[in-house]
């Protein structure tokens, strides 16, 4: 399988167990949440620094994110974290 996308699946399992949002996980890694929603789509090659930075907001450690062994489709969670509510600017 695709590093980009173990790295994926793996933040995205680890994000949803944590009950964090994608806007909350790019606001701990200070990025946009498109680039965190690409980085789980493993659209994206991340660099150590992103890894790192991931595995600091995730609050686990960084092998932990490209274990592939940790990739299993059934595993991941059905349950979408909370969405923040919107506000009227």
């Amino acid at each position: 399988m695709d590093i980009r996308r173990v790295f994926g699946l793996n933040m995205r399992r680890l994000r949803l167990a944590a009950g964090l949002s994608q806007e909350a996980i790019a606001e701990r890694m200070g990025v946009d949440r498109a680039h965190v929603s690409g980085m789980e789509r493993g659209q994206q090659n991340v660099t150590l620094l992103t890894l790192w930075q991931a595995a600091q907001a995730l609050g686990c450690r960084s092998v932990a994110l490209i274990d592939d062994e940790l990739v299993i489709s059934s595993e991941l969670p059905a349950k979408k974290a909370p969405r923040r509510k919107r506000t009227k600017s």
